[in-house]
């Protein structure tokens, strides 16, 4: 545990390097931390003046102190909050980022491999990829993350291998003091693999304020298939950054479901996807219910590197009360990329009149064969379709679930996971019920 005294994130974050020692690290992955970290202590954590970061400032979490690293007491922990009716799935769990292998079950999974990333260090697909990807991009909180994560899991599934059932990973917030955590975790699929990844945030009850830097790289091998769901359930005391960078070879097909719901503070994504090969295909779906004051940033790249691909990314925003939403798609299709297919679409539902939208779908094009469109639209609650639902005998709650759901089922409709469509939409009720 680290009870340093500094007076900010940052300071505290140098003195923990400088004092960082991991047994049984490889001289490479020494020389990765070294090298991350020199690039965090020169750029600093990002500002508003950053373009990227235009809209989400971050100083009020970064300039204070936290403890670092905290053990956690996990007897009597609930993990209910996560649970998904009707799904039967495997589960690991993540306390504060730590590895439980306790609470987990996949024992009966011959072909997929779990560990803790401190252990996997010597694991061939650890080696082959680990900070390959993410640490190529221009995030520094990557770099801090490389630098100095101590939690997270590396998880393999072998050639051939077909996941019997999803995998859901738990990720659990608790602790009484401040805390900020970094959890890495690799995601190796490898060639004629399938795995569906159900991830799930939750906060456990009286936990302080929190506050996450994660990063997930996921290597998709030949042919491989990847269904990943991002379940956004934290308490308002949590604040989560996460990055997740996904590298797909040829024939390999990754579909991302990314779902904020009403509870935590802050969350900002970045899912950047790299299809760098030929016939490679992509889906991207998100949506975000906000409420309160709520904070929801979501910005996302497909990187259309080589011919023959195709992607696929819908977003919708619908922000309650005073709470804002953030919308940041960029779609790059390269000189190489001829016959490339790519749609990027974003559409806003305001209810209330202090919600706040920021969006911004952009589309850069290097290739002259292509299909490709982008746009996004902007609208508040349709008060005569209310009134149209009231006047024909539905109660004005009712009403209002109707419509959103109606506005949602474009995303809603194109998740994989039966139970998990049905889960979702049922949180989107419960989201809206509580005005």
């Amino acid at each position: 545990m680290s009870t340093l005294v500094a007076n900010s994130l940052f300071q505290q974050l140098t003195s923990t390097f400088q004092e960082l020692e991991v047994s049984n690290e490889p001289t490479t992955l020494k020389t990765i931390r070294q090298e991350a970290f020199d690039r965090f202590e020169k750029e600093g954590f990002p500002t508003v003046k950053n373009e990227d970061w235009k809209y989400t400032n971050i100083q009020n979490l970064v300039n204070k102190t936290y403890l670092l690293n905290e053990d956690v007491d996990i007897a009597d922990i609930d993990f209910s909050k996560a649970d998904i009716p009707n799904l039967d799935a495997h589960r690991i769990v993540l306390i504060n980022g730590q590895y439980v292998m306790a609470f987990s079950s996949l024992e009966d999974e011959i072909g997929v491999t779990v560990k803790s990333i401190e252990d996997a260090a010597h694991e061939d697909g650890f080696k082959n990829h680990f900070a390959q990807y993410a640490d190529k991009t221009d995030n520094v909180l990557v770099a801090l993350n490389t630098a100095l994560y101590t939690s997270g899991i590396y998880l393999s599934v072998g050639k051939n291998k077909v996941v019997s059932k999803p995998i859901q990973i738990v990720h659990v917030a608790t602790g009484g003091a401040e805390f900020f955590s970094q959890t890495r975790n690799l995601f190796v699929v490898e060639a004629n693999a399938e795995v569906e990844i159900i991830e799930s945030f939750i906060t456990l009850d009286n936990t302080a304020k929190n506050l996450h830097n994660k990063v997930t790289e996921i290597i998709l091998e030949e042919n491989a298939k990847v269904q990943h769901y991002y379940l956004q359930l934290a308490a308002d005391t949590g604040s989560y950054i996460n990055h997740t960078e996904v590298h797909q070879q040829q024939y390999s097909l990754y579909n991302n479901y990314n779902c904020t719901f009403p509870g935590v503070s802050f969350v900002r994504n970045n899912i950047n996807v790299r299809l760098d090969a030929e016939n490679v295909e992509s889906h991207l779906y998100g949506i975000n219910l906000l409420a309160d004051s709520q904070f929801a940033d979501n910005h996302t790249i497909v990187d259309h590197l080589k011919p023959h691909c195709e992607s696929y990314e819908w977003y919708k925003n619908i922000p309650q009360d005073s709470s804002t939403a953030v919308f940041n798609g960029k779609i790059f299709v390269r000189e190489d990329a001829q016959k490339t297919n790519a749609f990027q679409q974003n559409n806003n539902m305001l209810i209330g009149d202090k919600s706040t939208v920021y969006t911004k779908p952009q589309l850069e094009i290097f290739a002259d064969d292509v299909k490709c469109s982008h746009g996004c639209t902007m609208g508040q609650f349709d008060d005569e379709a209310l009134f149209y639902l009231r006047a024909r005998g539905i109660g004005e709650e009712s009403a209002r679930i109707l419509l959103v759901h109606a506005f949602a089922f474009d995303v809603t409709s194109r998740f994989s996971n039966e139970a998990v469509r049905e889960y979702v939409e049922d949180l989107v009720a419960k989201g809206l019920e509580r005005n």
